[in-house]
């Protein structure tokens, strides 16, 4: 049977080809590629919610002393400071750029936040078997949200902060910054674990099974 005569939700195309293909189905463990590029299409993992779950939660826990510790310890001429990103964002507050401010807070802070609570209320309707119809709409909130948050950008700020920084003053690492690093790890290895192709169908119903 030729692709134009099957049904929509028997094709797949690949987001990096266009190649339209018929969907495969999929054990556990195995995933689809572009039979043209390669591209992974999606796979079917192993205990997507749970394991999904345990990140989210893990990557709220560290979010308030990602935020709210001293990511560094200044030392110039006998004065001392500890610069956390919160004391970042209001220091460009105070020396009059609002704007910029309010970017940073937004990128670093504010959308990071958002994305978390999101996927934990989407993992929660799925896994709870309650409110799909919600989970829905915040997953395609989430989608909306994910090129917002750059904590990888201001992570690469910091970092040449503290490399102009090492001559000039005497400086040292706080445990903010290991909790920051921290938490944009955990942020990429739950883009990996939270299989999208999964999350759509157990939130459309079609696969109640999906943290098998």
């Amino acid at each position: 049977m030729s692709l134009d005569k099957l049904p929509l939700d028997e094709l797949v195309a690949c987001h990096e080809c266009d190649q339209l293909m018929r969907k495969p189905a999929l054990a556990l463990g195995e995933k689809a590629q572009c039979v043209r590029c390669g591209y992974e299409l999606y796979a079917h993992r192993h205990n997507v919610v749970q394991r999904s779950l345990a990140l989210v939660v893990a990557a709220l826990l560290l979010y308030i002393p990602a935020n709210f510790l001293p990511i560094m310890h200044l030392n110039i001429l006998g004065q001392s400071s500890q610069d956390t990103v919160w004391t970042g964002v209001l220091g460009l507050y105070d020396s009059g750029m609002q704007g910029v401010a309010a970017v940073v807070f937004l990128c670093s802070m504010g959308i990071p936040l958002l994305k978390l609570l999101c996927q934990l209320l989407v993992l929660l309707s799925i896994q709870l078997n309650v409110g799909r119809s919600y989970g829905l709409l915040l997953y395609r909130v989430y989608h909306h949200l994910r090129d917002w948050g750059m904590l990888e950008v201001y992570l690469m700020g910091v970092l040449v902060a503290l490399v102009k920084l090492a001559d000039l003053a005497s400086l040292s690492l706080g445990l903010g910054l290991a909790c920051f690093v921290g938490l944009l790890l955990l942020q990429i290895w739950l883009e990996v674990a939270m299989s999208p192709h999964q999350i759509w169908q157990a939130l459309s119903g079609e696969n109640v099974h999906a943290g098998d």
